[in-house]
């Protein structure tokens, strides 16, 4: 998941050096800022992306250990970057928040991004894309469990809409031959990144979204190694039997499924509304399905074009809605804290 992957007064990052600002004001209960739009536009191409680059990327290297190579040089970079940006100040944070950041990270990136690399060795990759479309209901779920942003009926039509887009989508898919399984293990990597988003909102986190994202990428890295050592990845791993295509796979999710969009997606927990946020799972289905159409000559079907079309029409209600309200995000008090 690219996860995915997706977060956090501190020290202010210099947003000249950084593609989304990291310490923006949250934005007024009149608009969104244009900041989110682009952050927005960036979850949605980069990570819809990203399913691809797993897939080939596991092709020759073991699960865990290549979401663990994954999170550990990105987060490695961001704390190299922070350090020669503004000093260990850059790194300062509490034990609360700290604690906060290592618990959201193992959600995202141990129980969400971990599950759905460990998935795609026996699921297509655009089948593990709609799967990952359910993160959305969990969310409306979980909100309205929780209490606080509870979405409107509009918002919860949309994001039933987009479900509906995503059935018609996978039911060609779902209907072949595919390993039970790795659906269960991507099913419930969902629930994971459905609860550590929203319990990103809720919790004391860094204020410095991107010192946030380097504890957070940090520690799931870590507890992939553990888990990886646990299955045993570890023996008769080979680097050198690992494919060239592999390396560049890799490199691709470190620069911009992690660096880059994972941070994007880090400040709109704090910076957007939640629900606006999870239409990143409509959308990263519909790049999915382009992407093999563009580069590997996939045959677009009716239900695929189908699909797609009610999976737009639901992510534009969210949105229209969303920017309506201009809800504002709880997350900037739990920060506070």
């Amino acid at each position: 998941m690219t996860s995915p992957a997706s977060p956090p007064p501190a020290t202010t990052p210099d947003s000249s050096t950084s593609a989304i600002p990291s310490t923006a004001p949250a934005p007024s209960p009149a608009r969104l800022s244009g900041a989110v739009w682009l952050a927005l536009a960036v979850v949605y191409v980069v990570w819809g992306s990203t399913y691809l680059a797993i897939r080939i990327a596991v092709e020759t290297m073991p699960s865990f250990f290549s979401a663990a190579a994954r999170f550990l040089t990105a987060g490695l970079l961001l704390v190299g970057y922070l350090l020669v940006r503004q000093g260990p100040a850059g790194l300062r944070v509490s034990g609360r928040q700290l604690a906060s950041a290592a618990l959201v990270g193992v959600l995202l990136l141990t129980g969400g991004n971990g599950l759905v690399v460990l998935g795609e060795t026996s699921v297509p990759s655009g089948l593990a894309a709609l799967l990952v479309a359910a993160v959305p209901l969990w969310m409306v779920v979980l909100t309205a469990v929780g209490g606080g942003e509870r979405p409107r009926r509009a918002e919860l039509a949309g994001v039933l809409l987009g479900l509906v887009g995503l059935g018609v989508l996978s039911a060609p898919a779902i209907g072949g031959s595919v390993e039970p399984l790795g659906v269960v293990l991507i099913i419930c990597a969902t629930l994971a990144w459905a609860a550590g988003s929203f319990a990103s909102k809720k919790i004391p986190m860094p204020g410095n979204v991107l010192a946030a994202s380097a504890y957070q990428m940090l520690a799931g890295g870590l507890c992939n190694v553990l888990i990886g050592l646990a299955r045993g990845e570890q023996h008769g791993l080979d680097l050198g039997a690992v494919s060239g295509r592999s390396w560049l796979a890799l490199a691709y999710l470190v620069l911009f499924g992690s660096l880059l969009a994972f941070t994007a997606y880090a400040w709109l927990l704090r910076s957007a509304p939640l629900t606006l946020v999870a239409t990143y799972a409509y959308v990263n289905p519909v790049v999915a399905v382009l992407l093999g159409w563009l580069i590997l000559a996939e045959p677009l079907t009716g239900p695929t074009l189908a699909g797609g079309s009610i999976v737009v029409a639901g992510v534009c209600l969210v949105v229209s809605v969303s920017r309506r309200q201009g809800r504002p995000s709880k997350a900037g008090a739990a920060a506070r804290r």
